[in-house]
């Protein structure tokens, strides 16, 4: 079948456009052009952001699109006007970002969603209505929707990258507790693994994709972290209230972690069971950083060190040693 991957030389993309040549599709990305392009792929240059940027597709048909755009949502609106009568189905990677947040972090499918017109929440405020340009396109479409996705290509300066990086430099390490504090993501390579299942089998219907929670736990992403870069490390594992009672802050300084409580159960407790039953898998936690690991020792660093929008991560070294004082 004929799939055009948005993107398509980045982290989700790059893993959709290997996932859909490996199994023989004939595969077109569009793109800006600033990175080689997967061996076997129809590689057309636009910038979604300009005018005209979509000339390229013109004349062009195909059974799928797959749209991992992760910001404005003008972008999605353009390509589905643009694609209109030519495509055969629309799959849109969204996020759990669109959920509203209450007092059951446990979300599925039917949760509340935000307003994308009210709401004050930029990321989830366009990849909402990024769902809804794509589910305007008239063609059976898909959107996933997941959480955190963890694995090779996130960018050199990406979350587990950090904490290899963090590990390999040894020494005391502050790690944050509850040790057994579950973790939910996704590798990126399962993530296109069910997006070009969905191609295949030319459906629609709106997934949450991710592990299921407790797939994972700070313990054993800190640990493998540190046994695939040489043990160097010594983990000094601090309750999470004592870590906030330093100024540091989750999920950016330290990356993955989100201490007890309803954010916690908003990022790593997510109803995932309707995705599984239509053929979601993920892969062990512990092989999604190790490749991750073996990823990072071979890259470009100048070729790959986007965080997609997340900003600094990390904790500064000083700050570090303070709180473990």
């Amino acid at each position: 079948m004929k799939i055009l991957v948005l993107g398509g030389t980045q982290f989700v993309g790059r893993a959709a456009v290997a996932e859909a040549v490996s199994r023989g599709h004939e595969v077109t990305t569009l793109n800006r052009g600033t990175r080689a392009p997967e061996e076997g792929v129809t590689a057309l240059v636009g910038d979604r952001l300009a005018p005209d940027g979509l000339r390229a597709l013109e004349g062009r048909a195909f059974d799928t699109v797959i749209d991992t755009w992760p910001r404005d949502a003008a972008a999605v609106e353009t390509a589905v006007d643009a694609l209109r009568g030519r495509i055969g189905q629309f799959i849109y990677v969204s996020s759990i970002s669109v959920y509203l947040p209450d007092d059951d972090p446990h979300f599925t499918e039917d949760s509340p969603v935000l307003d994308p017109d009210t709401s004050d929440f930029r990321y989830g405020a366009d990849k909402r209505r990024g769902e809804l340009a794509a589910q305007a396109s008239g063609v059976p479409t898909v959107i996933a929707r997941p959480g955190l996705i963890l694995g090779p290509h996130e960018g050199a300066k990406g979350r587990i990258p950090w904490w290899l990086n963090r590990m390999l430099r040894g020494g005391p390490t502050l790690a944050p507790g509850p040790p057994d504090s579950p973790l939910q993501f996704i590798d990126p390579r399962d993530l296109a693994r069910f997006l070009v299942d969905a191609a295949e089998a030319r459906g629609g219907g709106v997934y949450n994709t991710l592990s299921r929670p407790g797939h994972s736990t700070m313990r054993e992403l800190l640990e493998t972290c540190s046994a695939v870069t040489g043990g160097r490390a010594e983990l000094r594992w601090v309750d999470p209230e004592t870590v906030l009672a330093k100024g540091i802050l989750p999920w950016t300084e330290m990356p993955v972690w989100m201490p007890p409580g309803k954010k916690h159960g908003y990022c790593f407790n997510v109803d995932v069971t309707k995705a599984f039953e239509a053929g979601l898998r993920v892969r062990p936690a512990m092989e999604t950083i190790v490749d991750t690991w073996e990823w990072l020792r071979g890259m470009d660093e100048s070729s790959e060190s986007s965080t997609y929008g997340l900003g600094d991560l990390g904790l500064d070294p000083e700050k570090e040693m303070a709180a473990l004082e």
